[in-house]
């Protein structure tokens, strides 16, 4: 992969762990020569992502929407910084822009980001790894969701496989690297044998 959009808040979060843990990832993304790809903020966790690949002197491209410019706090040392219409925009060209995707923690938008974005992998839209850094448990609950979905039979195996999931960044980006996206013509539509 040469770049990796990463969602998370722009809320910095009441434990210090997510900014360690943002920082640390952007400064591992900028040291395997890998791109950021986010919102574009300057505060919060988006922010310390962005500052940790910025520290590495890497590369880091933002995408923020006119709305959430000021709002959010457009980051102002990016490699460049992409300012759209709306939010749509801003999934799509975040989206045109990687080849992988990792959800830090975050509120409704991460958790809505990645969702969309697995769910455009099991209509097989894309190919692209998605992974969850599930930093001190944060995501524990949102995985045991989607355990229970599958166990339900709302949700099939396979596509619950398409989440990759670690508490190490290096861990993690090693597996997304290592990623085989199923074989989904023959999941899409059928019953489940």
């Amino acid at each position: 992969m040469k770049s990796v959009c990463v969602f998370c808040g722009a809320n910095a979060g009441k434990n210090p762990i997510y900014l360690k843990s943002a920082k640390d990832l952007g400064q591992i993304l900028s040291q395997k020569d890998i791109s950021l790809v986010y919102g574009g903020s300057s505060v919060g966790l988006m922010g310390a992502v962005a500052d940790g690949v910025l520290s590495e002197k890497g590369r880091a491209f933002g995408v923020i929407p006119k709305h959430l410019e000021e709002k959010e706090i457009a980051h102002k040392n990016l490699t460049k910084l992409y300012v759209v219409d709306s939010m749509h925009e801003r999934k799509a060209l975040m989206f045109d822009l990687s080849e992988g995707f990792i959800t830090l923690p975050g509120g409704l938008g991460s958790l809505e980001e990645t969702c969309e974005i697995l769910t455009w992998a099991q209509l097989g839209l894309h190919k692209k790894p998605v992974g969850i850094l599930n930093v001190n448990g944060f995501y524990d609950f949102f995985l045991k969701q989607l355990d229970l979905a599958v166990q339900e039979e709302l949700m099939k195996p396979v596509h619950r496989e398409m989440v990759i999931v670690d508490s190490d960044p290096q861990k993690l980006l090693k597996k997304m690297s290592a990623y085989q996206p199923p074989d989904l013509d023959k999941w899409i539509g059928r019953k489940q044998t």
